[in-house]
């Protein structure tokens, strides 16, 4: 696992889904319970790290949800024999709309990171809303204003580029001219698409990795976005 260094980084960018915002739990809690899903929000949390740790382990491709919405399922609890129906309907369910139940610890941290005066933006994969979903969800905004301000907040349908392709971080590097780009973070919470993207984009990559999911892993893992601020104190 790789070790960061208090000092070594002038900058954060974020991925939004699985940092600053998860499936709406409210919704698929419901939804899933008749197959014997549990109505619990922090099980749905806790399914979707499994869920994106199966998803990277499988390399699928973005467009791939087939393993991630099967190992979501299985983790609520659902019934075995009820898991290839419901995971049909989770995949008709979580739309790029859905992605906006904000993970508040991570919220937080992102106005500790402000207060300390650190640059942040956000680089994401999603359908044209990210930005919108972003503000209206209290979490973050694109330049000044009420809430924690980023210097850009890049959707991949929006510049025509998408993760793992380390072009889509060049929208964002822009904003952050000033600093190298090995003493940048990006944190995000899959592998395929995060690490690799941004590792190949030369910046330094982190995983959101609550539940202990990438044991053993050669990048830096993370808890939560509060286990960053040490490193610009």
């Amino acid at each position: 696992m790789s070790v960061l260094s208090p000092g070594a980084f002038d900058a954060v960018i974020f991925d939004a889904g699985g940092v600053f915002v998860l499936p709406d739990p409210t919704v698929l809690a419901p939804l899933l319970a008749p197959f014997g899903g549990s109505l619990e929000l922090e099980n749905h949390r806790r399914a979707h790290y499994a869920a994106m740790a199966a998803k990277s382990r499988a390399g699928d491709v973005e467009s791939h949800w087939r393993t991630y919405n099967e190992r979501y399922v299985e983790t609520v609890g659902v019934e075995t024999e009820m898991t290839s129906i419901a995971a049909a309907l989770l995949d008709r369910t979580r739309s790029a709309d859905l992605w906006r139940y904000p993970i508040s610890e991570n919220v937080a941290a992102i106005g500790v990171l402000e207060h300390l005066g650190v640059p942040m933006s956000v680089v994401s994969n999603a359908a044209g809303q990210i930005e919108w979903v972003l503000e209206w969800a209290r979490v973050c905004q694109r330049g000044p204003g009420p809430l924690v301000s980023m210097r850009a907040i890049i959707d991949s349908e929006v510049v025509g580029v998408a993760k793992p392709h380390p072009e889509i971080f060049d929208f964002a590097l822009v904003e952050h001219s000033e600093s190298p780009r090995d003493r940048i973070l990006y944190v995000g919470d899959s592998v395929s698409m995060d690490v690799n993207g941004s590792r190949a984009a030369g910046l330094v990559p982190v995983l959101i990795d609550p539940f202990d999911d990438h044991a053993g892993a050669d990048f830096a893992r993370v808890k939560s976005v509060g286990d960053l601020t040490n490193l610009f104190v």
